[in-house]
């Protein structure tokens, strides 16, 4: 079986899936967000100025960055910790059949996505700093910055994989048995991906021309996961990506605002980083991956029909095939 008819080992009726995804946003946005509201309130002085720092950012009420953060953290953990479930109970199927086709999940995979994304980005990051230092603030403080590190390395991998496996696992498979297709998933899960970060701080600073980057990378991942099968690449990527965005520069307009080494003092503006990536960073992955994993039948695997397996095999035998 591909990766799409994972999907066919357990229960696919779609008011599971309904059923699902309902659980999961009451989880992840409504259970996981407890600790956070308790945590604004106690930093409130009084219910105005929580529900004004509600609608704007809890962080205006002074919590500490890190713990901001790990906070965040914990309402995509809930949202993990309910599609588990979810995927378990109601579906009746293992959750490892929402991350890989592969027999069993491969770790190298994850890890090789990991450490060259990794490589890249920091490398392009340091090339921008060292092009425009003047938009650069040195920032490191130690005992803030390791415990940042602490948490960017042990829990953020946690929220980019409730990401990952929420839209290129669970929903990619999902509308590929409904629709039959595995074009249609690609492109609604890469347009979601993208929306879903829509209210972030940085969007509302550039404007909508910065979906270009959050759709555009959505895509990436969905390609990935569709020529490789499986989604520990992804998992990789998308893990380290936001892992730097963290440690490394932060702003004041951006969602990650942290502890990081570097502050950008630089006004809002879209740039040429807002497209390198997709545009020229994103293809060269592909090409290394590609090569390192023998990627074949591209065409079919973007673009491909998708068959129920289990009535070809009853076909199959009726006709003694």
């Amino acid at each position: 079986m591909n990766f799409i008819q994972q999907a066919y080992k357990g229960r696919n009726e779609w008011y599971i899936y309904l059923i699902v995804i309902l659980i999961v946003l009451f989880g992840w946005q409504f259970i996981g967000v407890f600790p956070l509201a308790i945590t604004a309130m106690m930093h409130s002085e009084d219910m105005n100025e929580f529900s004004r720092a509600a609608q704007d950012s809890f962080m205006t009420l002074g919590i500490n960055s890190n713990l901001f953060l790990f906070l965040i953290i914990i309402s995509f953990a809930c949202g993990l910790l309910f599609l588990f479930m979810g995927v378990k109970f109601l579906h009746k199927r293992a959750f490892k059949t929402i991350v890989t086709s592969r027999k069993n999940i491969d770790r190298k995979r994850f890890w090789f996505g990991f450490i060259t994304w990794g490589i890249i980005s920091i490398i392009a990051i340091g090339i921008g700093i060292f092009l425009e230092p003047e938009n650069y603030v040195w920032n490191f403080k130690p005992v803030p910055f390791f415990i940042l590190l602490t948490i960017s390395f042990l829990f953020i991998p946690i929220q980019t994989s409730f990401e990952e496996l929420l839209f290129r696992g669970y929903l990619m498979q999902g509308l590929g048995i409904l629709v039959k297709n595995r074009w249609f998933p690609l492109i609604i899960t890469s347009v979601a991906f993208g929306l879903l970060h829509g209210a972030n701080p940085e969007v509302d600073k550039l404007g909508p021309i910065s979906m270009v980057f959050y759709i555009g990378t959505g895509f990436f991942f969905g390609i990935v996961t569709l020529l490789d099968e499986g989604t520990e690449l992804a998992l990789g990527l998308h893990a380290i990506n936001n892992i730097v965005a963290a440690f490394f520069v932060t702003t004041d307009w951006t969602v990650f605002q942290t502890e990081a080494l570097y502050i950008d003092t630089s006004e809002p503006s879209v740039g040429v980083e807002m497209f390198l990536p997709v545009l020229v960073l994103y293809p060269i992955l592909l090409i290394i991956f590609s090569k390192k994993y023998g990627w074949q039948n591209w065409k079919e695997k973007l673009f491909g029909k998708i068959e129920n397996p289990l009535d070809k095999d009853i076909i199959q035998e009726i006709e003694g095939v």
